[in-house]
């Protein structure tokens, strides 16, 4: 029995539900799940289905065929294997542990996706990805050669046929041209400090400042420098009696789970944006997706 996913983007009008599951009784195929969300702001409506095609239905006849339903409404909509696991690439400088945590979910099948490659700009981690038996290509970023150093990645891309990048810890600025042609499809993670402690030993600052909740924030990369469409966040609480190393320490195990949960709802079609917002579906309860992922 094949299993797919069909989401949904379109202008707020009555009707659009039943359309929707009519087309998909009539062809046999029966709604394991639905999450929706209206948007009272904008008039958008938006919707995510889980459902199983009982009749041997396929995936290109049934996106065909529903042309016809969503003209009508003006959608924009697309239909999704279940089965089929996105192309991924990792990219990472000298602080691994999302790198690390990520290989680790991968490895036990927390996250169904096929890591195709590994791009960094030092050789920290070059063994543990070949270890993997997953390629890595160190390509060194200056700022004499970052348009060519761009280039070498983007040709990474095209030759993996890679669907995501996933920054774990890049410590590289994107330029404008990159985040333009990759717009939707690069996944970021930082502290949430910004923009109140920018720069260096961000932790070590809040430690001085005393703060009590420390966090991260992971978000799709735009030209705007962190300030991209949010996906997930988590915070956890520190004390007066722990040190700045303890609050590093935290800081990295937040910035891991919270950008695994990001990478674990894109890769699930659970994100779609909505202007400089997103709207993020969760897993449905009964599914392998609910998993621990933190």
């Amino acid at each position: 029995m094949s299993k797919f996913a069909l989401t949904i983007q379109s202008r707020s009008t009555r009707g659009l539900v039943a359309a929707i599951a009519g087309y998909l009784s009539e062809h046999g195929c029966n709604i394991t799940d639905s999450a929706q969300f209206d948007d009272l702001e904008s008039g958008t409506f938006f919707m995510r289905m889980s459902f199983s095609a009982e009749t041997g239905a396929e995936l290109g006849a049934l996106a065909e065929g529903f042309a016809a339903v969503a003209e009508p409404f003006g959608m924009d909509y697309a239909f999704h294997d279940e089965a089929a696991r996105m192309k991924v690439i990792i990219m990472v400088s000298r602080f691994g542990h999302c790198l690390n945590d990520l290989l680790y979910r991968w490895r036990i099948g927390a996250l169904p996706i096929d890591i195709v490659a590994v791009i960094s700009n030092h050789m920290d981690y070059q063994k543990v990805v070949v270890n993997h038996d997953i390629p890595f290509h160190c390509i060194k970023v200056t700022k004499e050669n970052k348009p060519q150093a761009e280039a070498r990645m983007m040709d990474v891309v095209e030759e993996t046929g890679a669907d995501l990048i996933v920054l774990a810890r890049y410590m590289q600025i994107l330029s404008d041209a990159m985040c333009r042609k990759m717009s939707g499809r690069i996944i970021n993670i930082h502290h949430s400090f910004l923009p109140s402690f920018k720069g260096a030993n961000p932790y070590k600052q809040a430690y001085e400042r005393g703060v009590k909740l420390i966090g991260a924030t992971s978000h799709y990369v735009t030209s705007d420098l962190d300030e991209g469409p949010i996906i997930e966040q988590d915070t956890v609480r520190v004390t007066h009696a722990q040190s700045a190393e303890d609050y590093v320490s935290l800081g990295r195990d937040v910035e891991s789970q919270v950008l695994a949960r990001a990478v674990h709802a894109h890769i699930h079609k659970r994100v779609l944006l909505n202007g400089n917002k997103t709207v993020v579906f969760p897993a449905s309860p009964g599914s392998y997706a609910s998993e621990r992922m933190g």
